[in-house]
């Protein structure tokens, strides 16, 4: 589950629920939580050398960002990422712009939730709302440290405080350009086991994906771009099960090639937002065509492992849900939890084109970018470039699957054919 944008990190900064516009995180099945973090004891990542960060931090500003002079750039991330945070602002600066860093840490972010009153709940962030109608654009370091911070969370506390800030969500999504860096592939020693890789294998395919050509990488998401509107009818099948028809014809359909272009930012919304490492296509469905089976054959949810977590699809929307492990249980309370029927609505496809980024054949939990990568979700998508802002998402990955569109193979047992 991913995203809904870069609210995961100004979370625990401005409050604790912006994390509903952020797509969530693969190991996090769903976004109706505050964003997370490690706790203190947690070893902190491995970082690359200071020259990569300013590099790094440059092509977030002037590319992926395109932050121009006057703008106010709100800037979020753990105070153990504070050079690359600085190197940003240090960016922002030199273009003209008008950086505002805010840090958080596991210890705020577990406080204020666990430790802040019930009764504020229901309260809409007013601090977040106004940033959100004062920043032009949004960098969030998406460097969770940890799964389980928020273990033994009330669900309906959750779902509470994600229902209250959904305005606030919203307001950043359509006013401000929103920049994730890390999409769930920011070198992290608890990352790095679920994909099968040591923590510096992780780092090494983390800035292959950041440091792929941007042009070539954005000409493939025009070509991707262009078959996928021409289309109709999705068939997606995979060997865990998976079989789901949906159309996307006459959908908008939106790609993260880690630019911001001048047409993007005229589009606005979820047109002018990237996740980097970039390299993602993505449209929404017609309303009420997807029809089918969603499989997961491994995920996590608060650190807990799920096995084959099963969405039954029909007429648009999910009819039942089954899985089975030690973190299915509280997925399902947390589902249940969220008494608005916008989360069953079925909300996207997602194919991956980043040629640098190699998962091991052992990973047990799929990522967005790898080409030939297919993930689907239901719920929230926004930052998708649908209209469901729902505060709740369940993303589902789908490696080693064959996509037809109106019956022509686009992705062949996991290899991109476009």
């Amino acid at each position: 589950m991913k995203r809904q944008l870069i609210a995961a990190a100004i979370a625990a900064v401005v409050c604790t629920a912006l994390g509903a516009c952020q797509r969530s995180t693969p190991q996090d099945a769903t976004t109706a939580t505050p964003a997370t973090s490690a706790p203190a004891a947690t070893a902190e990542p491995a970082k690359p050398a200071l020259t990569d960060l300013e590099q790094l931090a440059q092509r977030v500003v002037t590319q992926s960002a395109a932050v121009k002079e006057g703008e106010i750039v709100l800037i979020t991330g753990r105070a153990h990422d504070a050079e690359l945070l600085e190197d940003i602002a240090v960016n922002v600066r030199k273009v003209g712009g008008f950086p505002l860093i805010a840090y958080s840490s596991d210890r705020l972010a577990k406080r204020l939730f666990f430790d802040v009153p019930e009764k504020y709940d229901t309260q809409t962030d007013a601090l977040g709302r106004k940033l959100a109608d004062t920043v032009d654009v949004a960098i969030g370091v998406g460097n969770t440290m940890s799964e389980d911070l928020f273990e033994g969370a009330d669900p309906k506390r959750m779902a509470a405080r994600g229902k209250a800030d959904e305005p606030v969500v919203q307001a950043f999504m359509k006013n401000v350009r929103n920049i994730e860096l890390g999409n769930s592939l920011y070198p992290t020693p608890w990352r790095a086991e679920r994909y099968g890789m040591s923590e510096d294998e992780l780092a090494r395919t983390f800035w292959n994906g950041v440091n792929v050509d941007y042009s070539e990488l954005q000409a493939r998401g025009e070509q991707v771009k262009a078959v996928l509107a021409a289309g109709n009818e999705m068939h997606i099948t995979n060997p865990n099960g998976t079989d789901l028809k949906v159309s996307v014809k006459g959908r908008q359909v939106l790609a993260s090639d880690g630019i911001v272009t001048a047409e993007d930012m005229k589009q606005g919304g979820a047109a002018a937002s990237a996740y980097l490492p970039a390299g993602e296509v993505y449209a929404t469905p017609v309303p009420g065509t997807a029809e089918g089976k969603v499989v997961h054959t491994r995920t996590f949810f608060r650190g807990k492992q799920i096995d084959n977590l099963t969405l039954t699809i029909a007429g648009g929307k999910v009819t039942e849900m089954t899985g089975s492990g030690p973190g299915y249980a509280d997925l399902k309370a947390a589902y249940d939890a969220v008494e608005d029927p916008r989360k069953d609505l079925f909300g996207f496809v997602d194919l991956g084109i980043n040629p640098n980024v190699k998962l091991p054949a052992t990973s047990t939990v799929g990522n967005w970018v790898p080409a030939g990568t297919v993930t689907v979700g239901v719920g929230g998508n926004t930052w998708a470039g649908g209209d469901n802002s729902v505060p709740f998402d369940l993303t589902v990955y789908l490696p080693g699957s064959t996509v037809t569109l109106d019956g022509k193979p686009i992705i062949e047992n996991g290899t991109l054919k476009i």
